[in-house]
């Protein structure tokens, strides 16, 4: 009877009844009678791709731990939804039309489909989307909740806005300790009651947690939306590639911020790794420093300016401003304004990103301006330069070019001074010394201080004369909360012929997406939303609704949540139900997320917990972060002819004369670029090859044909050719794995499948094989190097496909996708199966007891698995079941209750063929449901031991004795040994020296 793994897998889902979305056994129900343990994936986005081999990484994982919880006796609430709103779907609308709700949906659809192949115990029943409308009523109602509260920081807590707008109305702001906009407006309670309701609405948007500004963002024209730093690579969109520039918008924004504190502290409770935590640190990026006014002057105007050394104030040659500081246009003299605006309108331009990476070349514009040093009033002049970003502190720097390198090549560039201020600093003359050893000078009153001395010196003097003061800065921003664009959630807010902003009723929510003509960016910076005339005037003709969306983040933010009671319309889920449940055990999902996704989803969660809707501060106990699957990418290699002689005559590009694509094999390829050079032709080996090539196409394809004044040099065509060892995007050219195995490319089937290799001449190697190069790179659909799981398992089957997931190596660290190693895990579960059945379908196992070396084998294998499980070390688990496997296939016979527990502890791993052979020995109820096995040490003690016998010093044989037998009964087994005589050769051993448990020493 063979292992056939679609016949067993079919099997095992109709027991579990694994379509029925509402009576699957994985079904899990709130029951505080039984200890709780929540496992949740990083939930993916429904892509047309579907899923390729490296998205189940972190579920095979996630799944065999929720599996391992459920038969340890917890209730285990292992949940899958959807995370699908976003750009790409809409995207596709725009280019075929379809609304994004269909294309959506079809796409979970197929999601669903391949994992419910893999056989994950999720409770489908609990499935979400972001996009249905149950889901994100409540996301517009979280919005509400942030929009209607502020920070107070004495409570450290957020509270409701009408707390602060009764304190306004009473005293005003000035003894309000909240977080708010550094450049909020001090009031009286008089004067705000003297304030229009605009007014007033203007300034408490400096204190809600949701609020609205305008703001210089990441526009990007193509995508027609605004994108997050984090949704920007190397300076144009992740999703696309297309360019991004800087533009001034009104944005809604989430006060992020105000939580820096705690989001800094709550990491030192979780069990994440330390570099994941290390990376939300630096993002927070907390310092201690001081805020410093510096006087402008001719102006009213100050420049504020953060710094963390503020003893280096007295090294102050020059101000740097971003660009986009509101200060440039009024403090820009008519001599330079001609060069500020070119120069602000290169810098827009630019990302954030490039901006800051961008130090090869020190760039920047003198305003004409200048400030007054707070405590010398020597005049120093303001720059601008793309360095400083308008986002990030002040937007402006007191630049000390003999303390800051970045700062000492901008001095140099623009002739500027750079001024010693430390006794300890060297070779200032050649670069920055930062140091904060030594002594000060050239710095009036802290001359002669010590760091320490000078610091808090200098921060005294500040706030005597009101000129600044001690602070402790983030570097962190308020997370922007904008998209133009159709596929999101709609605001649930309105504005009145005033422009003053009206929530929408909690129960009106949820505020639903209207239909569009198009889908299409409308160019002005407005999302499709605007074009939908009478949805936007829903609350009356002189009323508009914010046409923007949310971000991909608002609905992910909180899904963890919802898994706890997906089916509660009046809230996001019950007090009582989330005091249950808590927060997630475990989570499992890539690192690439550390600062966008679980940043926010803590932040949300913390805001959550503050107006009493959960329980616990933090929403992910512990994290582990799946390493990649990376893919073998397979590369052609083609020839860059760079110019082509006929004759005496260079026929240049363009001309009727072309050469179809010529590919080489790696191997020549490499022979070419190790020997080839233009003008030592002749002594590359593969050079005459190529020539002959070329002459012969080109013989072929023009001799015969009328082609001008060429036709007769023709026939003694000399090219000069040069190999290129990289297209303009990479090395080599992708091509797709499918066509390749070993190495070796199916030509023929590539030049009958792509039209792009239709009349492409490939080079082969002597055995006339084209063989492709290999790298190691991140699984793309971009890059032709994805797998399909379906395929796998169609090919090998779910548990194999499974287990050889974890087989590939520890959960945290990258590795390459090769199938190499399948084959052996196939194996093993052939060799499990034949526990159980011969090759005619009969029975194996005996209905006795097991033997002690069975035993043995199995207890030893149970408590290792466990070890491992707990230690989240399932690769190396898949090589102990085989090693099991292996010892007990050497027996004579397994007993059916040896294997039973083997089912037990297996199926975790492979459910499908556990259950099957559970059934098949007669067991009640489902694998699934059992209890996993415990280990009995007792069958893991050793009574015998094979000891190394020596004579005369020299070992000779092992023989295996019983632990117990006394140094008679060890002599008589030894001397009865035939290897033993054989070495005594007749003579009679004056002594034989036994230690116990280690060796048996025969002196002769």
């Amino acid at each position: 009877m063979i292992y056939n793994f679609s016949q067993i897998e079919e099997q095992a889902r109709q027991k579990w009844n694994y379509d029925d979305k509402n009576n699957s056994i994985y079904k899990v129900e709130n029951n505080p009678s039984k200890p709780k343990y929540y496992v949740l994936d990083m939930f993916p986005y429904p892509s047309g791709a579907g899923l390729h081999v490296g998205h189940p990484l972190g579920y095979i994982f996630s799944d065999i731990v929720s599996r391992y919880k459920r038969m340890k006796g917890f209730n285990v609430l292992h949940p899958m939804g959807f995370d699908a709103f976003g750009l790409p779907a809409e995207q596709y609308a725009i280019q075929t039309g379809q609304h994004p709700a269909i294309t959506t949906q079809k796409n979970i659809e197929t999601y669903r489909s391949q994992l419910r192949k893999i056989g994950f115990c999720y409770d489908w029943s609990r499935e979400i989307s972001t996009c249905e409308l149950q889901y994100y009523q409540h996301t517009q109602w979280i919005f509400l909740q942030l929009f209607n509260h502020y920070y107070d920081k004495k409570q450290a807590k957020a509270l409701p806005i009408t707390t602060l707008i009764a304190v306004f109305e009473n005293e005003g702001n000035t003894k309000i300790h909240a977080a708010c906009d550094d450049k909020a407006v001090k009031f009286s309670g008089e004067e705000w009651n003297s304030f229009s309701p605009l007014q007033q609405q203007q300034i408490l948007m400096d204190y809600r947690l949701a609020f609205q500004k305008d703001s210089f963002v990441n526009w990007c024209p193509a995508l027609g939306t605004v994108l997050a730093n984090d949704e920007i690579v190397n300076g144009v969109s992740e999703r696309g590639g297309h360019p991004v520039e800087k533009k001034k918008m009104s944005q809604w924004f989430l006060r992020i911020t105000a939580y820096a504190e705690r989001l800094l502290q709550g990491l030192d409770t979780l069990d994440w790794s330390d570099a994941m935590k290390e990376m939300q640190r630096n993002w927070i990026g907390k310092s201690k420093g001081a805020m410093v006014s510096f006087q402008l002057k001719n102006h009213q105007d100050k420049l504020d300016v953060f710094t963390t050394r503020v003893d280096t104030i007295f090294g102050v040659s020059f101000m740097v401003i971003a660009p986009e500081h509101d200060l440039v246009k009024q403090i820009t003299t008519e001599e330079y304004k001609q060069a500020v605006d070119e120069y602000v309108k290169k810098a827009g331009a630019k990302s954030d990103i490039e901006r800051q990476s961008e130090i090869k070349e020190t760039t920047g514009q003198f305003t004409g301006a200048f400030v007054l040093h707070p405590f010398t009033n020597v005049e120093i002049p303001v720059f601008i330069a793309d360095y400083v970003l308008a986002g990030y502190g002040t937007g402006a720097v007191m630049a000390v070019p003999s303390g800051d390198q970045r700062d000492w090549l901008f001095a140099k560039k623009f002739d500027l001074p750079i001024i010693a201020i430390s006794d300890a600093q060297t070779n200032i003359e050649t670069a920055a010394d930062d140091t904060k050893e030594g002594k000060y000078i050239n710095s009036d009153f802290i001359n002669g201080l010590t760091y320490n001395e000078a610091v808090d010196r200098l921060i005294s003097k500040l706030e005597e004369q009101k000129i600044g003061y001690g602070k402790v800065q983030y570097r962190m921003r308020d997370a922007g909360y904008s998209r133009q664009r159709y596929w999101g959630e709609p605001f649930p807010i309105y504005y009145d012929e005033h422009g003053i902003i009206h929530t929408v009723a909690e129960n009106k929510l949820p505020l639903t997406l209207p239909k569009v003509e198009s889908y299409k960016p409308t160019g002005t910076g407005q999302s499709p939303l605007a074009t939908a005339t009478e949805w936007v005037h829903q609350f009356g003709a002189n009323t508009r609704m914010e046409t923007d969306t949310m971000p991909g983040y608002a609905g992910s933010s909180w899904y963890y949540l919802r898994y706890m009671q997906p089916d509660n319309s009046n809230e996001i889920v019950d007090f009582d139900v989330q005091d249950y449940w808590r927060n997630v055990d475990l989570y499992v999902g890539g690192s690439e997320h550390a600062v966008g996704h679980l940043l926010y989803s803590r932040f949300w969660n913390k805001f959550l917990k503050d107006i009493g809707k959960v329980s616990a501060e933090e929403p992910f106990q512990k994290m582990i972060n799946q390493g990649m699957i990376q893919g073998v990418s397979k590369f052609v290699y083609r020839i860059a002819f760079v110019k082509q002689y006929v004759g005496g005559s260079n026929i240049e590009e363009g001309t009727n004369i072309t050469i179809p694509q010529i590919f080489i094999s790696k191997n020549k390829r490499d022979i070419f670029l190790k020997n080839y050079t233009i003008g030592n032709q002749n002594n590359c080996p593969i050079y005459n090859e190529l020539s002959a090539l070329l002459n012969k196409i080109c013989r072929e394809k023009y001799f015969n044909n009328e082609i001008g004044m060429f036709r007769d040099d023709l026939k003694n065509i000399i090219p000069e050719i040069e190999l290129s060892p990289m297209n303009d995007y990479g090395y080599g050219i992708h091509v797709d794995i499918k066509y390749v195995k070993n190495d070796i490319l199916d030509i023929e089937k590539l030049k009958t499948d792509d039209h792009n290799y239709k009349d492409a001449v490939f080079i082969t190697e002597e055995d006339g094989n084209y063989y492709c190069g290999s790298e190691v790179e991140k699984m793309s659909k971009s890059k032709f190097n994805v797998v399909n799981p379906d395929e796998m398992i169609a090919q090998y089957g779910a548990d194999v496909f499974r287990m050889f997931e974890m087989f590939l190596g520890p959960i945290d660290t990258a590795k390459p996708w090769d199938t190499n190693g399948i084959s052996g895990v196939s194996g093993f579960f052939r060799k499990f199966w034949r526990l159980f059945f011969d090759d005619n379908g009969n029975k194996k196992y005996v209905d006795t007891e097991a033997t002690a070396e069975e035993l043995k084998i199995l207890h030893k294998c149970i408590k290792k698995i466990n070890q491992d499980i707990e230690h989240l070390s399932l690769n190396t688990c898949v090589s102990t079941f085989m090693i099991a496997v292996n010892e007990l296939g050497k027996l004579s016979q397994v007993s059916k209750s040896t294997l039973a527990d083997l089912c037990k502890l297996l199926a975790p791993f492979a459910p499908h063929t556990t259950e099957v052979l559970w059934t098949e020995l007669d067991m009640a109820d489902l694998v699934v449901n059992a209890e996993f096995p415990i280990h009995n040490e007792a069958f893991l003690i050793e009574n015998s031991y094979t000891y190394p016998i020596q004579v005369n010093g020299k070992h000779r044989t092992n023989i295996e004795i019983n632990l117990d037998a006394t140094q008679e009964d060890v002599e008589k087994i030894v001397l009865a040994d035939e290897q033993v005589l054989k070495y005594l050769e007749g003579k009679t051993p004056k002594k034989i020296i036994l230690v116990k448990g280690r060796i048996v020493n025969i002196v002769i």
